[in-house]
Parts: structure tokens; sequence; C-alpha cells
């Protein structure tokens, strides 16, 4: 038989899973990625407990470094493990599923990232204090930052229980268990020690590895097909178990007029949340300029978009020679498709290739899930402790005040930096303001709480798709954050009634729609397969709470009893075009 032939060959796939020769390597190279972003951690963690450092780095980032941070948060298990599996077992429709995730760096491009560079300072909350200065709206704010946060963790440590638990050789609860033990304890020490310096710089070492990793699994699967893209194609057909309609739409999302609808409702989740995901918006802040940040933009645009080409092909390769079945007997989600396929590529088992990289590809993707988890704690601490705690409870930061309207500029100077206040805008803050170091400390201490409600949640996820997962959380970003900032950013009538309105009425309707949704109850692979409670028939809730978090926001401005402040407006309107007093 020809290779050609053989590559074409219609016969089922052999059962291919990880023998105990493999996991010895796959282990020790776990412990060098641990190590070295260890090492990084503590490096960088020496460096002071100011404000400017812990949030966002000092603000001494280039374009290109924040870019590959940009694209490292951005691409995590969902991406790395997810989006492969649901190609793996769906074809068509997992392929739609990745477009969302590219498509959404849009939105951000061009309605949010200058403006926000400009307008905030650390977080979401900070843009919309510049013009609506109420306790409330930072409370508001600061919790929905948190929910997204914590619901885009349990994604990233369900995939590292499955990674590890491939890696041990079993499907046992107790395996996952530990493993989602271990990755939250080591987010925890990343956050509390290195803060964003060393969460973006473990982010751009992921991401370098994480698209290395993928050029070099897709270079081996386009060799071993010869080049032949249609010859994969036809092959991932064929050992898909739903023949050509693998390659159409409608096996997974097609079948009922409902299903068409949750993916509609899961793809507006997609493209606009991710203009609402909080861990993505501070790193806007991590640049010294909002033509930094945008220029951040334009490199994660490239890198995200070359990767999610690259794992079509290898969701595709995964389906061709390993077989779907296959792929869900491993992980009944897919999770683990892509390491397998690393296994096959490298020739199988019992091969010394197949067992390297197997293991190099698996701790990258441990990698993966480390950088990103590290990202969404940080996030979730400064949004509680910046903005709920300093913010709401406690008063206001002892920050550098903001540049008022009408204020002088020195003649000569550049808008947006230090000098170009005068002097009357750099007097301190309120006497009874809260100082750096006890916000630090306190955003410290809150990595640990919300590391530990991360695992706790995780523990009970372990069964659905991280992919999956993840569009919970960008349905609850969609629906919360992004209606609030583009009607503070764009709409001078916009009050503080409207903000916590607005921030409130997408965030409820998404968490009580997902709550009462299949997720949770009803089916075999729901949260609690054993009952039924859910009543809405969506999986997503993108759809129905998204629009809602925009007419609340448009009916607490209409009824508010205290009108927009124009002068705050024109502040806000100001700052974020120019960047007149900036951060």
């Amino acid at each position: 038989m020809s290779a050609a032939t053989a590559v074409t060959s219609t016969a089922t796939p052999p059962p291919v899973a990880p023998t105990g020769d493999h996991h010895d390597l796959a282990i020790v190279l776990f412990a060098v990625i641990v190590l070295v972003t260890l090492g990084i951690t503590l490096w960088v963690g020496r460096r002071g407990d100011a404000a400017e450092d812990f949030y966002a780095g000092g603000r001494g980032f280039t374009p290109l470094q924040n870019g590959f941070a940009l694209s490292g948060d951005y691409l995590s298990a969902a991406s790395f493990l997810g989006v492969a599996g649901l190609i793996a077992l769906y074809g068509y429709d997992g392929v739609l599923y990745s477009i969302g995730f590219l498509v959404a760096w849009l939105v951000v491009l061009m309605l949010v990232a200058e403006l926000v560079r400009n307008a905030g300072r650390y977080t979401l909350a900070d843009v919309l204090a510049l013009r609506l200065r109420r306790r409330k709206v930072r409370a508001a704010a600061g919790g929905a930052s948190v929910v997204v946060t914590l619901l885009y963790l349990v994604a990233q440590m369900v995939g590292a229980g499955s990674l590890v638990a491939l890696l041990l050789g079993t499907n046992s609860s107790g395996a996952r268990t530990w493993a989602i033990i271990a990755v939250g304890a080591l987010m925890i020490v990343y956050v509390t020690v290195g803060g964003m310096k060393a969460t973006t710089w473990i982010q751009i070492v992921k991401a370098f590895l994480l698209i290395a990793g993928s050029v070099l699994l897709t270079v081996l699967l386009v060799a071993r097909f010869h080049g032949d893209l249609f010859a994969l194609m036809r092959q991932a057909a064929q050992h898909s178990g739903a023949g050509h309609r693998y390659l159409e739409p409608g096996l997974k999302y097609g079948a009922t007029f409902t299903s068409r609808l949750d993916f509609f409702s899961l793809g507006l989740a997609l493209v606009l949340g991710t203009a609402g995901l909080p861990h993505i918006l501070s790193r806007f802040y991590t640049v010294p300029t909002a033509r930094a940040a945008r220029r951040s933009t334009m490199w994660a645009i490239g890198l995200v978009g070359g990767f999610y080409l690259m794992a079509i092909v290898l969701g595709l390769g995964a389906t061709a020679l390993i077989g779907s079945a296959e792929v869900r007997h491993a992980n009944s989600a897919g999770n683990t498709a892509v390491p397998l396929l690393a296994l096959v590529l490298g020739g199988g088992n019992g091969s010394t290739g197949g067992v390297v990289l197997f293991a190099l590809i698996s701790a990258i993707a441990f990698a993966t899930i480390l950088a990103v988890v590290a990202g969404l704690t940080l996030a979730s601490s400064a949004a509680f402790a910046h903005d709920i705690w300093a913010g709401a409870w406690r008063g206001r930061p002892r920050h550098r005040p903001l540049l008022r309207r009408g204020a002088v500029l020195r003649r000569g100077a550049v808008p947006g930096t230090r000098s170009a206040e005068a002097p009357a805008a750099e007097e301190s803050a309120d006497a009874d303001a809260v100082s750096e170091r006890e916000e630090v400390r306190v955003a410290r201490i809150s990595a640990v709480g919300i590391g530990a409600a991360a695992i706790a949640i995780s523990l009970f996820a372990q069964q659905l798709n991280v992919a999956f997962l993840v569009g919970l959380a960008f349905a609850v970003a969609a629906s919360a954050n992004l209606p609030v900032l583009l009607y503070s950013l764009f709409w001078s009538r916009f009050t503080a009634r409207g903000a916590v309105w607005s921030v409130y009425g997408g965030l409820v309707p998404a968490i009580v729609l997902v709550f009462f949704s299949p997720v949770v109850s009803g089916t075999k692979v729901a949260l609690f397969p054993g009952i039924d409670f859910h009543w809405f028939p969506l999986e997503n809730p993108g759809i129905v709470s998204i629009p809602l978090g925009f007419l609340a926001g448009w009916l607490g401005t209409v009824t508010s009893p205290e009108p927009a402040d124009a002068d705050r407006f024109a502040e806000l309107e100001v700052r974020a075009l120019t960047g007149a007093g900036a951060a």
C-alpha cells in the first residue's frame, strides 16, 4: 500500500492512550515549567509594593511584549484544548466556534483599546468612575468583574484536571481533583508574590511556547498528509462517525431551532464578550500610551488569528488520525484531543518520538493554564481590592488625581504625561483615602480567597467542555461589562443609576438563566445530572442577557432623577481621545 493510500485509508484508527512509559517525562517537563514560572515570579516579586507595579507592571512593557501577553491571556485552555476538541467531535460547528473568538478582537481594536487605556487606571471601574463618581458604581462593576473572572478560572482549572489525569493514565476524579487543587495553589503564589510584572512575563513565555508548539504539530500533521488538506478533511469525515455531515453545519447546533438559536447566542457572546473581559482590559494599562495599546492589540490579532487557523487543522487532524470515538472516550468533552494527536504524530504508543512530543505538548498546555489562571486571579483580586474594598467600601484609593476640566497644561508639556499637569492637580487625595500599600495587601489576601472559591467550583464542573465554560464567561462579560463601558464612553446622558442598572441588569439575568439551563441540570453532562429543574432551553444566555444589559442601562438613565454631568463627560471625552491627564 502506498503512503498516499495509507493516509486516506477508511480503517478506524487504533485506540490511542498514553501508557505508563510516558508519564515520567511528562511530569519532568511539568516540573520544569513550574520551576521556570516560579523563578520568574520570585525574581520579579522583589521589586516593591507600589500599586502601579502590582496592577499595571509599572506601565513599562513594549507593544510587542504586551501583544504576546495579550494573546497569552486570551489563548487559554479553551483555545488549546477546548476548541480543538470541539472541532474533533463536531467538525464544521466546532470551526464556527473558533471564528467568534477571533472576530471579537476587531471590537476590541475599534471601540475600546485606546479609549480604555486613556480613560482608566487599573480596572474597568476606573473608566466609569471618571464621570460617574459613585461608590455603588464601583461596587457593581467590581462585583461583575469578580464573577466573570471566576467563571473563566473554572474553565482553566477544569482543563488542568483533564490534562493531568490523562498524563497519569487515569480518568479518575481523584487525579483531576488534586490537579485542580495544585493549579489553584500555584496561581495564588504567582499573584500574591509577583503581581502584574510576573504575570506578564509568564504570559509572554507561555504565548511563545504555545505558538511554537502549535506550529510544530501543524507542520508534522500537514507533512503526514503530504500537504493535501483535502485529504485531511476527507479522512476526518471518514473517522468522525458522521460521514460528510462532519464537514457540514448542523452536527452540534443545527438539529433543531433551539440548537441553532443557542449557537447564535454563543456567537453573540463570543464576539461581544472579549471587550468586557476584565483581565484583557487591565492589560492595556501595562503599556505607556494609548498608541502602544492599539499596537499591542494589532500584534495580538495577528498571533491569535494564526493560532486559530492552526487549531482548526489540529482539530481535523485529531479526528482523522485518532477518530471522534476515541477522542470522546479519552475525555467526553474532547479536552485531550491535542495531546493525543501529539502522541500519534510522534510515532504512537511505545515510540520515543511519541513520548517526547506528547509530554512536550502536554507541558505547553499546562503552562497555558498556569499563565491564564494567574492573569485571571490578578484581575479578580484587583477588582475586589481596588474597586470594592478601596473604592466602594473605604472611600477611594489614594492615587494621583485626574486632570480636571479646565486645568492648565504647562507650556511645552506633552498631554498625558505627569509633567503636563498644573501643580494644583498634583495635590494628594483625601486624607482618609486608602494607601497603596494597604490596597495591595488586600489584593494579595483576596487572591487567596478567590483562588479557593475557584477551586471549589471547579470540582463540580469537571465533566464540562472548557471552551463551553469560557463561552458562559464571555456571555456574562458581554451582558454586564460591555453595555456599561460603551454607554460611559459614548453616551453623554448616561447617569450613575444607568450604570448600576446596566451592570446588574445584565449580570443577574445571565446568572439566573445559566442556573436554570441544561448546563446545570436536566442532561447527562450537567453539573447535577441526577436532577432536572431547568426551564431555560439554551446553554448560553447571551441572546437574552446582553440586550437586557443595554436595556437596563437605558431605562436607568431615562428614569434617573439626577441628570448627567456634562462637564464630567467632556472631561472623559477629552481624556479618552487625547490622553491628556492619562496615567
